[in-house]
């Protein structure tokens, strides 16, 4: 069974479907996350949504890319949870089934793309305090101790 995080839908409102994908970068002892400035300033995973047609390994790399300047070689399936959350840069209730990757940082090309975001390098125990969704701070921890 596939772990959820979030409250899960009881009635209204209607919960749409969000595939996404979404990186641990780990080098050297570090963790690359992103800050999104808005619509609430929070740490993530890098990653985002897998539009329609796309492959979720494609996404990756281009969320990636837009979110931290960074290129990555290496991505392999950690695990994948499901979060029900509301989008406010999206106005939408959203049922996210959120792929986790383990990829390898290998070169940054340019400052972050998308607008309102910042690339961080942290170490493990700050990245774990910092991230703020839960099924991203489990996977992180699930990393984490395979290493």
């Amino acid at each position: 069974m596939i772990p959820r995080f979030g409250q899960p839908p009881h009635s209204a409102p209607r919960y749409r479907r969000r595939p996404g994908a979404y990186a641990i970068l780990w080098r050297d002892g570090r963790i690359l996350l992103t800050h999104q400035q808005a619509p609430v300033p929070e740490f993530q995973l890098p990653g985002g949504g897998i539009d329609p047609g796309e492959h979720a390994l494609a996404a990756l790399h281009r969320e990636v890319a837009e979110e931290t300047g960074w290129t990555i070689g290496a991505a392999r399936h950690l695990c994948s949870y499901r979060r029900f959350c509301f989008m406010p840069d999206y106005d939408m209730h959203a049922e996210k089934r959120c792929q986790i990757w383990v990829a390898r940082p290998i070169l940054r090309l340019s400052e972050p793309s998308e607008p309102g975001h910042s690339a961080h390098w942290m170490g493990p125990d700050a990245a774990l305090a910092h991230l703020v969704d839960p099924g991203s701070r489990a996977a992180l921890r699930g990393f984490l101790a395979r290493l």
